[in-house]
């Protein structure tokens, strides 16, 4: 499902910044339920129907998961109109819209639902608070997949914020009528910012009973909270589209901790190592875990490495395939 890019670490840059280093991994890290289900949905109907299967979007946010499915078969489509009539289509763990949904049925398209879960419970909650009359409010990142899957569930009712500044431009109809929703892949104290901005303006609001964060997203956040203050650098694994993988990168940063987001080993640069003894090391929800492996092989061909796991809780969570791909 990878590729493993190797560097040469003989070079003068390299051999100035050699030496022994401890490397801490937070846990949990790399995949979570949502993309496990996700990228199993793709491999069950690859070895069940052969190829091509197509998969609207990236299945998860990750180039390495994307081109070993590519190399089996899937196609990776922007749009549904790329999809012959009648094939088989994968929604991507990000959600669609409903608009989205009636155009495959309109073209008469197989569809397989992979959309996580907890997505799919705050897309539910949309339609909820949206019919009985609230202006939902929903916190996240213009452009992600995911928020535009949940504004589509209700467009003239919803309104996206990202920042607490944003708070001070809404103008809803009714402010008594106002709950909030958000992207499951937030960083959680930067939302919590906005929850409490949208509470000073509106007393009323109301949101879920259960944070939409998903717990995935929080569990690599807590475990890279505790790295990353004790460590001198901080190497998140996953690709920039990545929404979690760039949260904990941010993260790192406002704990004071430099920090860097990379695909695999092969973006390890000498220039981040001068001075560093202790690596913490985490990987976003869609990275896989293998990768993680390589970036410690990566550090040990600089110097003796001594790995210790710093872990914060352990995860449990199992999400049911779709019957059609259930063993």
């Amino acid at each position: 499902m990878r590729r493993t890019l190797l560097q040469d670490f003989t070079t003068p840059a390299w051999r100035a910044v050699a030496g022994a280093r401890t490397v801490l991994l937070a846990a949990p890290r790399s995949f979570c339920a949502g993309v496990e289900r996700a990228i199993e949905i793709v491999e069950q109907l690859l070895a069940r129907r052969g190829g091509p299967v197509y998969v609207r979007k990236q299945i998860v946010h990750n180039t390495h998961v994307v081109a070993g499915l590519r190399q089996r078969g899937a196609v990776f489509v922007d749009e549904l109109d790329e999809v012959p009539p009648g094939a088989t289509v994968v929604f991507s763990a990000h959600g669609v819209s409903p608009a989205v949904r009636a155009e495959a049925a309109g073209r008469g398209l197989d569809v397989v639902d992979a959309t996580c879960p907890l997505v799919t419970k705050v897309h539910s909650e949309a339609r909820r608070y949206a019919g009985r009359g609230d202006t939902v409010v929903l916190i996240g990142h213009a452009g992600h997949e995911e928020v535009e899957g949940t504004l589509g569930e209700a467009p003239e009712h919803m309104v996206l914020v990202q920042t607490p500044e944003d708070v001070d431009t809404l103008d809803p109809p009714d402010p008594l009528r106002i709950s909030y929703l958000t992207q499951t892949t937030l960083a959680v104290d930067e939302t919590t910012a906005i929850v409490d901005a949208l509470r000073r303006r509106f007393p009323a609001l109301r949101g879920p009973a259960d944070a939409d964060i998903c717990y995935a997203t929080t569990n690599r956040q807590d475990a890279l909270a505790v790295v990353a203050d004790e460590a001198d650098l901080v190497l998140v694994v996953g690709s920039a589209n990545s929404s979690n993988s760039v949260r904990l990168v941010e993260l790192a940063h406002r704990r004071g901790t430099p920090a860097h987001l990379v695909e695999d080993a092969g973006m390890l640069r000498p220039e981040w190592f001068g001075g560093v003894r202790v690596v913490g090391l985490s990987a976003g929800a869609s990275a896989p875990p293998g990768l993680v492996g390589d970036v410690v092989s990566a550090l040990e061909a600089l110097g003796p490495v001594t790995v210790r796991e710093r872990e914060t809780v352990r995860e449990t969570v199992e999400f049911i395939l779709p019957p059609v791909v259930r063993r």
